[in-house]
């Protein structure tokens, strides 16, 4: 009896020293398995991180359902641990928003959101946007003319890469508002310039050349009622300030009465001399007093839409 007694109190120390006995002391096979970690105690497992991706075993196969032999499960570049509590991204899955954009890509190659499939809320996806329409991810209107990238392409038709599609000197955006049409390079008629008139020295008639010039810009006021003009005309440097101003008032007269002459009504322009042109006579002609080319009058097209065109894009 007496005998028993101590066997009994032999096996039990035996068990409480077997438990007492740290992870350290566990002797683990060469080769890690799931299999194997999936038998060890819990509380072995939770100070175990056998990938050493900052997650324990325990919480890899229990709570997250990742791998604990792998510190990337989905293969994205992004370790679990990272997934789980830094980018809030899934380690399941390489592709979180299912955009077509892995989660490393969307977070350190393009900047876009791996939660989100259209970053920019623009309607389109952002893999879309890099790899089909070039436009980008960040910004819903990648040309910047008024009207975002989703309506360019499957509402107006228009370029999402071009704020002026039809190149007619108004952004995409401008021609929506005004109700013309975006890819038609006619709607609105613009007249971008018209032809300027040069004077014979001290003269202020207009030869044969200049009248076939005024006609021609005749025929596209007419063609165009809604546009106004600002006739302004210039002398060369040769002679007195005073002079010069009265000789340019004159040319400038000259033009308007000439398209009085012929249908453009006095309502339609306005009309100045402004003395000596400022700019540097660019093509002197040899043996011609003064210069002809600074001895002009221009006549100035007045827009008459809500938007100013800009030929500059």
């Amino acid at each position: 009896m007496v005998r028993l007694r101590y066997v009994s109190l032999f096996v039990f120390a035996m068990m409480v020293f077997a438990s007492c006995r740290s992870t350290s002391e566990i002797q683990h096979p060469e080769v890690l398995t799931l299999e194997y970690l999936k038998s060890l105690p819990h509380d072995v497992l939770r100070e175990m991180d056998s990938d050493g991706d900052g997650i324990s075993d325990y919480d890899e196969i229990f709570v997250y359902g990742t791998d604990p032999l792998n510190p990337d499960t989905d293969g994205d570049g992004l370790s679990d641990y990272d997934e789980i509590f830094v980018y809030g991204t899934d380690p399941l899955n390489p592709d979180t928003d299912g955009d077509g954009l892995s989660d490393y890509d969307e977070i350190f190659v393009y900047g876009t959101d791996p939660l989100n499939p259209d970053t920019d809320g623009d309607g389109l996806s952002d893999y879309d946007e890099i790899y089909k329409y070039r436009t980008d991810p960040l910004n819903p209107d990648t040309d910047g003319d008024g009207l975002n990238d989703y309506e360019e392409l499957y509402v107006y038709g228009t370029d999402p890469l071009n704020p002026d599609t039809d190149g007619d000197g108004f952004t995409d955006g401008q021609e929506i508002e005004m109700g013309t049409d975006p890819l038609d390079p006619n709607d609105p008629m613009v007249i971008r310039s018209l032809e300027q008139v040069n004077f014979a020295f001290d003269r202020s008639d207009l030869d044969r050349d200049a009248r076939s010039k005024l006609m021609q810009n005749i025929e596209r006021l007419n063609r165009n009622p809604n546009y106004t003009v600002r006739v302004e005309a210039f002398t060369d440097d040769v002679g007195g300030d005073q002079y010069n101003l009265r000789l340019s008032v004159r040319r400038a007269n000259a033009v308007a009465e000439f398209y009085r002459s012929n249908g453009i009504t006095s309502d339609r322009m306005t009309v100045v001399g402004l003395g000596v042109d400022p700019n540097p006579c660019m093509n002197p002609v040899p043996g011609d007093r003064g210069c002809r080319e600074n001895r002009r009058a221009s006549t100035e097209p007045i827009h008459p839409f809500r938007f100013q065109p800009n030929f500059n894009r």
